[in-house]
């Protein structure tokens, strides 16, 4: 794992993460029904725009409500939705942070775990940069197992409720995908 991060950087303060990009979003609110003690939940989830593409601004640019519909056909569809993450971690292992993990990030959609409906209100969600069929770096590997460890030294509740988006929204989505390595992901927690 890459130890390049300093201790001081390595920890999340009033539900920011330290050593992210700060890109704070519109697109969150308060979480009505969990207090940030009790959020229990942590979604992994995959995204690439345009679809299959890797880099620039576009993926904070929809999360900030900045995407610009006329630069690439597929935005014509999604440049009005309302949406965030908490964190995204690009395929350099580059952290960015769009909402606060204390609040509410509209990444989850209709959702369901464990008999909970709802769990954008129990859940921090981070997006991987990639796509169901690409295989993720070993910096994701890396930078997301180091800030699921973090999360969980703050947010004890999450314990091992650890889930990709397919889980708790199986019949409308499938990310991470079938090439995330959730065994060499665990490996790296232990």
């Amino acid at each position: 794992m890459d130890d390049s991060l300093s201790q001081s950087e390595d920890k999340i303060v009033n539900g920011w993460y330290l050593a992210a990009e700060k890109c704070p979003s519109p697109h969150y609110d308060e979480r009505e029904q969990c207090s940030p003690q009790a959020i229990s939940l942590l979604v992994i989830h995959n995204i690439s725009l345009p679809p299959g593409q890797f880099g620039g601004s576009y993926i904070s640019d929809l999360f900030l409500g900045k995407l610009d519909k006329n630069a690439h056909p597929s935005f014509k569809d999604i440049y009005q939705l309302r949406v965030s993450a908490h964190c995204l971690i690009r395929r350099d292992g580059t952290v960015i942070q769009y909402v606060s993990f204390n609040n509410r990030a509209w990444h989850a959609g209709v959702s369901s775990y464990l008999g909970k409906e709802k769990c954008n209100d129990f859940s921090i969600g981070i997006e991987l940069e990639g796509t169901d069929d690409t295989p993720y770096t070993t910096a994701q590997y890396n930078h997301l197992a180091r800030l699921t460890t973090v999360i969980k030294s703050n947010y004890r509740q999450i314990g091992e409720n650890i889930v990709g988006h397919c889980d708790i929204a199986p019949e409308r989505k499938t990310d991470p995908g079938r090439v995330f390595d959730w065994q060499r992901y665990k490996q790296l927690l232990a």
